[in-house]
């Protein structure tokens, strides 16, 4: 799959991951258990450990420009790595290793709230095909690096 490396930009909101269509990235769309929440979980990736996936289990990145606080991924970044957005009056909802107290949401500049855990807005990539993949991990595009994330909040540098 061909990735453009530009600047970032936004999906659209719910709760999982979805196939994206062919004029834009995977969306996050709502789904079991509820619309009203947003489900974020942990799984075990080889050569990286535990890190946040979805409730579909695609994997969250981080931005390092987002310096651990504010949404700096947008426009044609947004759509290279599309934002976990909050539609509103959904809540996070943290599944297995996830701590809840790291869960919560910060302002998309382009409007609506993206997903946060201990402080980092999370992110998809569109170039991982299925569940479970990471590529993104590692990759300094789109103006910056992007790694994976513990349950404890910190990111994983390794590379697979």
């Amino acid at each position: 799959m061909a990735v453009a490396i530009a600047g970032c930009g936004s999906a659209s909101s719910g709760k999982q991951e979805s196939a994206g269509s062919a004029s834009s990235a995977p969306l996050i769309t709502p789904s079991a258990p509820s619309s009203s929440s947003v489900v974020i979980s942990a799984k075990t990736l080889p050569g990286l450990g535990t890190v946040l996936v979805t409730g579909q289990g695609r994997t969250l990145y981080l931005f390092l420009p987002d310096k651990h606080g504010h949404v700096t991924c947008v426009n044609t970044c947004a759509q290279v790595w599309p934002p976990v957005k909050l539609a509103s009056g959904q809540k996070p909802v943290a599944s297995g290793r996830v701590k809840p107290s790291l869960l919560g949401s910060d302002p998309d500049p382009e409007g609506g709230r993206v997903l946060t855990y201990a402080g980092w807005p999370l992110y998809t990539y569109v170039g991982d095909s299925t569940p479970g993949s990471a590529s993104g991990q590692g990759l300094n595009i789109n103006g910056g690096l992007w790694y994976v994330l513990s349950p404890s909040g910190q990111p994983t540098t390794k590379t697979p």
